[in-house]
């Protein structure tokens, strides 16, 4: 697949990391004076030609609250993206929301970002018992997972369309040349096996504009779904421009 045809979907978590900073104690999530507002920023980046807006409503609530994704299921005008935990819970909010996508992602309290990618393999009955409800609500679902074979081959047994292939370990491997190649060609070979399985590969964690080049070069690439680097580039030259920049590098540009 080409460079030029990969989605860029946005990922507005930290936007709401800003306003919990200073309001999680209010009564309101938006309006008055609560800022930044999320959603604001969500068409914000659709405008700049984002092709999808993900967030991730945690079970501690620590950024993005579940009142934010009803109010962006009902805005936004491209794709929602949610990404969750497998939990009852979360997908039962999942079937009230609708987004279009799911991601089932792992979920630890302790840990800043979601690190690491989900076991499928090993909890299978419960992933493919969720992909099947999102399907039957007319949900894709996607799973968030490492480049290892069997977890690919299990996300493919349970129906999932999409794979999102944690790129965390590569980029945080970037700056140590043997490393980075190890992990660039573990990526390269769990997209090619996602793709001889019929799975729709999307790529996620850890990506910027230093390491969008190469990361683009990995075949079969549906998607990326980049947060924190656009946010961070959004405080200096604005959302628009931190989007329509992250745009052109993933065109190739």
């Amino acid at each position: 697949m080409s460079s030029k045809s990969i989605l860029l979907g946005v990922n507005i978590d930290h936007v709401a990391t800003v306003r919990q900073a200073r309001y999680k104690d209010s009564p309101r999530g938006c309006g008055q004076f609560v800022e930044p507002d999320p959603i604001t920023i969500a068409l914000l980046c659709e405008k700049a030609g984002a092709q999808g807006i993900t967030v991730h409503p945690r079970e501690d609530a620590r950024h993005i609250q579940q009142a934010d994704v009803r109010r962006l299921r009902e805005c936004i005008a491209t794709r929602l993206n949610m990404e969750m935990a497998a939990t009852d819970e979360m997908l039962t909010f999942a079937l009230e929301v609708l987004p279009e996508a799911i991601c089932v992602v792992p979920e630890s309290r302790e840990e800043v970002t979601t690190e690491g990618g989900l076991e499928v393999a090993g909890q299978f009955e419960r992933i493919e018992r969720i992909v099947k409800s999102a399907a039957d609500a007319g949900i894709e679902s996607s799973l968030f997972i490492d480049p290892v074979a069997e977890q690919i081959e299990a996300s493919a047994k349970a129906g999932a369309k999409y794979i999102e292939l944690h790129t965390g370990a590569y980029a945080n491997a970037y700056y140590k040349s043997g490393e980075r190649q190890a992990e660039y060609d573990r990526l390269v070979e769990g997209a090619t096996l996602a793709d001889e399985l019929g799975l729709i590969v999307n790529a996620g964690h850890g990506i910027n504009y230093v390491n969008v080049g190469e990361v683009i070069t990995i075949p079969y690439l549906h998607e990326l779904n980049i947060g924190h680097s656009i946010i961070s580039r959004a405080l200096y030259f604005g959302i628009d421009e931190a989007v329509r920049e992250m745009k052109a590098l993933i065109a190739g540009a």
